[in-house]
């Protein structure tokens, strides 16, 4: 606790100053890691007047993370600090291009590379704001993350090159100091009323918490990988052979109160995720709405699932997945409170590298998946609560995750037990003199409900703990 202290006051004592602060916000909420004026619509008649015609953004960005683990477990902590710049041209001829970087500073932290004695588990929640490749690099922590060339047509674009991406399947991830980025080609199609179409194919991926791009098959087995349905560890880091991604999402409003979306991810060699989601409003009497949204998802293997040695694949030889849910919300004008409800049948693991993005659920909250499990019953309620006038979100989710027994490696890849999760969030938006500054305060906690048979690996940094995370953020 010494230590955590010190290092809260050390990161005070760097950030402030300077605001040296920023966060990636939850994907559901903005999805641009940047903000700040846009490019204008003119189209330049010179190259240089493009660029000259461009927009600098800026973010940067403190993220202070303390996970208090059962007694005699290890605690950890960390401070990070880092800013990114970002360029895009105004458009010539129709075309525009954009680039952007990130750097982070470990500017104090518990000891990342050294396992906790009593389970012999590695950090899990605190390296994820450096390096997970390398936890013991505290400075050269830097990334090129958009490099594309970009052409629009009336209402469409296609973009060519690294881009940062927001989908059910790959996204942006849930907080830390940088998101995941992709390479690839990815077009927007707008020019049919009420229909927008996105897709693409993606042959590179830079996965939260790394610096380097890789290609597909090489992206999956970075994080922990599990174990095999048969309870021997996955070993199908650097085994799976994977040319691509083509994913493509359909979005279609049938009226201003209904709307539904398709999406398919075939990952070449490996396997096929798809969905369908469709989401209703409901108005109400004094400008409240009712809000319904039902979710359902379907996995299959491909070929051999990535490797025809299954001891050394990804998605296992005839397997898939199916799982569905649903969404109950009231809506007014400062204040939504939901229910929601997700479940995975019995049938098979769902299955989607954790490298490439959060959880599509709507019982998904931050710090915890349920990607790798089956047969789960997930039931998670919110209340999402705004105060305009002293510019304070606010929010409290609580939820209950029925998972298999630990001990039930087909359907639980993690060793994780059933567990209760609460989740309270607070953020400020400052005005005046530190317009562009944001703050964040998330607190979680989550209570072990199922077995772990006195093993304490599956206790460590995963339940009978809380954990606080404390971000500041300067846009400009």
């Amino acid at each position: 606790m010494k230590n955590f202290i010190y290092g809260i006051l050390l990161s005070l004592i760097f950030a402030l100053p300077g605001m040296v602060m920023a966060q990636h916000q939850d994907i559901s909420e903005r999805p641009e890691m940047y903000k700040g004026k846009e490019p204008v619509d003119a189209d330049s008649t010179t190259v240089l007047g493009a660029f000259k015609g461009g927009t600098v953004q800026g973010h940067f960005r403190y993220f202070n993370m303390y996970t208090d683990n059962q007694k005699d477990l290890t605690d950890y902590y960390a401070n990070a600090a880092g800013g990114g710049l970002r360029f895009e041209t105004a458009q010539f001829h129709n075309f525009q291009f954009a680039i952007s970087g990130f750097y982070i500073f470990n500017i104090g932290s518990s000891d990342l590379t050294k396992p906790d004695p009593q389970s012999g588990q590695l950090n899990r929640y605190e390296i994820g704001l450096f390096d997970i490749e390398n936890a013991s690099n505290k400075k050269d922590i830097d990334r090129l993350e958009e490099f594309y060339l970009k052409y629009n047509y009336k209402k469409s674009s296609i973009k060519l090159g690294r881009q940062l991406l927001n989908t059910p399947f790959i996204n942006l991830q849930d907080g830390r100091m940088r998101p995941t980025g992709v390479g690839g080609l990815w077009t927007e199609i707008r020019e049919v009323k009420n229909v927008r179409i996105e897709g693409g194919w993606l042959y590179y991926i830079s996965p939260r918490s790394t610096t380097k791009w890789f290609n597909i098959g090489e992206t999956m087995g970075i994080y922990p990988s599990g174990l095999n349905p048969d309870g021997t560890p996955s070993d199908y880091a650097e085994h799976i052979d994977s040319k691509g991604i083509a994913l493509a999402g359909v979005h279609y409003n049938l009226s201003r109160d209904f709307k539904l979306q398709v999406w398919n991810m075939y990952t070449e060699n490996v396997f096929n995720s798809a969905m369908l989601q469709a989401d209703l409003s409901l108005p109400l009497k004094n400008n409240s709405k009712l809000l319904f949204a039902a979710q359902l998802i379907r996995q299959d293997a491909i070929n051999q699932g990535g490797n025809h040695d299954q001891q050394h694949t990804y998605f296992q030889e005839g397997t898939g997945s199916l799982s569905f849910g649903a969404k109950l919300a009231l809506k007014k004008k400062d204040w939504e409170t939901s229910l929601n409800y997700t479940r995975i049948t019995a049938g098979g693991r769902y299955l989607i590298p954790r490298e490439w993005g959060r959880d599509p659920f709507f019982t998904f909250l931050p710090r915890e998946r349920n990607e790798g499990f089956g047969d789960v019953h997930a039931i998670m309620a919110k209340i999402d609560y705004k105060i305009p006038a002293s510019r304070l979100k606010t929010s409290l989710a609580a939820g209950y995750y029925d998972l298999p027994d630990v001990k039930n490696y087909k359907l639980n890849k993690y060793g994780m037990p059933a567990y209760t999760q609460i989740n309270t969030d607070f953020r400020y938006t400052f005005a005046k003199g530190l317009k562009g500054l944001e703050a964040q305060l998330l607190l979680i906690a989550k209570l072990k409900n199922g077995e772990t048979y006195g093993n304490n690996r599956m206790l460590i940094n995963k339940v009978n703990m809380w954990q606080s995370n404390l971000v500041l953020n300067f846009h400009f």
